[in-house]
């Protein structure tokens, strides 16, 4: 039986074989709201399994079962869901355009993004780990990227919070995503990926063969519901919709959906929230 940290702090992941096992949507709840409109365009990832991988039309993954959820409290069914994707360098130009109504793609809650967003939740906190080659033992934790090439997904700051912020000295070479991090990865023109561990759970489990997770999670990503600025009332709406799906066990149900055949010790208890503003 796996044994999972029932807390708001990650424990590592561990060897993993992910089977993306559920559907597209999720079930949406039945006291919702009114919706605000004939549909509501929702911005999410297509290229990080587990979490959001375009298959066929749709996307499917944890959050796109969180936003299918969220959309049901706010009045919402499935088929008024418009999905877009967001790629981490779109995800503030598309709330501030309002090209979407709100981003559930990852997206890590920080003061400098407070600027210029506005963030319900967190619905779920992560941990930051490390993604190398499959045969490199070089590498088990952050120290060991001095002088190493380490991917930079652009609009993400978590490469950036190895050189600025532990002031680690490797070298930073910028990608449009992660998937692409991938791709110079099996190439051998970076030495390592880093972002939230729930993140490279889902790529690690993709291609056992090619990639090692280091399992020596550090720092804390608290993701967040992106929403436009000013929307303190959607927030509170918001909230209200994920403490109700951590409070009837629709968030693990969920993680178990997507990670249950792996080894990935997922948060199994709702995170604290930040004040709506």
């Amino acid at each position: 039986m796996r044994s999972r940290r029932v807390s708001t702090a990650l424990g590592s992941a561990a060897a993993l074989a992910l089977a993306l096992t559920a559907c597209g949507t999720a079930d949406v709840g039945g006291d919702g709201g009114e919706g605000g409109g004939d549909g509501i365009v929702i911005g999410v990832k297509y290229d990080q399994p587990g979490i959001g991988l375009l298959e066929g039309d749709a996307p499917v993954g944890f959050d796109v079962d969180v936003a299918t959820y969220i959309a049901g409290e706010l009045g919402y069914s499935p088929d008024q869901i418009e999905w877009k994707e967001a790629a981490s360098a779109n995800r503030e130009a598309f709330l501030q355009q309002g090209t979407v109504d709100m981003i559930v793609a990852t997206y890590s809650i920080t003061d400098e993004r407070r600027q210029v967003v506005d963030f319900a939740g967190p619905y779920y906190v992560a941990q930051q780990d490390i993604l190398t080659q499959a045969g490199d033992e070089e590498i088990g934790a952050p120290d060991d990227l001095a002088d190493k090439v380490l991917c930079s997904a652009s609009g993400s700051r978590s490469a950036h919070n190895i050189v600025e912020d532990m002031e680690i000295d490797a070298e930073l070479r910028e990608a449009g995503n992660y998937s692409e991090c991938l791709q110079l990865l099996t190439d051998g023109t970076v030495d390592a990926v880093t972002t939230d561990n729930i993140i490279l759970a889902g790529f690690a489990a993709q291609n056992p063969d090619d990639y090692r997770m280091v399992n020596n999670a550090f720092g804390e990503e608290r993701l967040g519901v992106g929403l436009p600025e000013g929307s303190t009332e959607r927030c509170e709406e918001v909230n209200a919709a994920i403490t109700k799906m951590w409070d009837e066990g629709k968030t693990v149900e969920f993680l178990e959906a997507h990670f249950g055949e792996t080894d990935f010790a997922y948060q199994e208890s709702a995170p604290e929230f930040d004040t709506c503003e």
